[in-house]
């Protein structure tokens, strides 16, 4: 029942994910005339649709690699590769995303971070390059001790969730700031909800409803992958025989076996004489 719910909430999120793009595209380019990167107002609209697609969608993506219960079994080494290719991919994206910015900014002498939305955006960024770069060095390359990767495992959680809510803050204040800008004739201000400020207000609800069940899915017990050693709520028992269903150590003293099968998948038992084999 658990991986039904994992795999409806994923496909709802990969829709929700892609609807944020697309809408932010569409109001970039039906209400400010599109892209180009010269350096002029085309070159700004850019700005958005990269820092939603990359610091919102891919990051969150990347985040929720380890939710797939096909990373429950088997080597962690692969799934890491993704996690951290994923997020190097949001981060490039990111950064294209400021160099937009500062790109029209310079072209058109406007003045840069000033606002308490770039402030909120660069902070997320920097702090998205000091997350990953550790991720890197500690979970990624083999020199760290188990220790130390204890130690820094809930940190780096942690500040993996806090990122994702700076961005969707940064998100939201720099599609109030861009409205605000853009809607400030007497004709048709702010105020009075024009169509573009009604469709962009909508694109920041989406942002948020999708940040919001990211946000659900990392914290569900039920989706993350099991440590090793540790028994989780999803046991069953053969007839005679102790079974657990879920990753961790396979055999303990005084266990005569135990299964360990994803649900839906084949069960794989090991036998025999107590040893230190495992998966993971």
């Amino acid at each position: 029942m658990a991986v039904r719910w994992f795999y409806l909430s994923a496909l709802t999120l990969s829709s929700l994910g892609l609807m944020c793009i697309l809408f932010t595209v569409y109001w970039m380019q039906s209400w400010h005339g599109g892209f180009a990167w010269d350096g002029t107002i085309f070159t700004f609209n850019c700005h958005p649709v990269l820092m939603v697609a990359g610091m919102v969608v891919l990051y969150s993506a990347a985040s929720l690699v380890y939710r797939l219960p096909q990373s429950w079994v088997g080597s962690k080494l692969p799934w890491k590769i993704v996690h951290a290719a994923l997020h190097l991919m949001a981060f490039i994206l990111t950064v294209l995303g400021l160099v937009a910015v500062f790109k029209y900014h310079n072209h058109a002498n406007i003045a840069n971070l000033y606002s308490l939305h770039s402030w909120l955006g660069i902070t997320t960024v920097f702090l998205f390059a000091c997350q990953w770069f550790l991720g890197f060095a500690v979970f990624l390359l083999p020199w760290a001790s188990v220790w130390l990767r204890r130690l820094l495992k809930p940190i780096h959680v942690f500040f993996g969730a806090s990122i994702l809510s700076l961005a969707i803050a940064s998100v939201i204040s720099g599609i109030n700031e861009k409205l605000f800008f853009s809607l400030k004739n007497a004709t048709k201000p702010y105020s009075s909800l024009p169509g573009e400020a009604v469709f962009a207000n909508s694109t920041g609800m989406l942002v948020v409803v999708f940040a919001l069940l990211v946000l659900y899915i990392l914290q569900a017990s039920s989706w993350k992958r099991p440590e090793a050693g540790v028994v989780t709520e999803r046991q069953v028992r053969g007839p005679g025989l102790p079974c657990q269903v879920g990753v961790g150590q396979g055999r303990e003293e005084g266990h005569p076996g135990k299964a360990w099968a994803l649900p839906g998948r084949p069960t794989q038992y090991h036998g025999g004489k107590p040893s230190s084999w495992k998966v993971g």
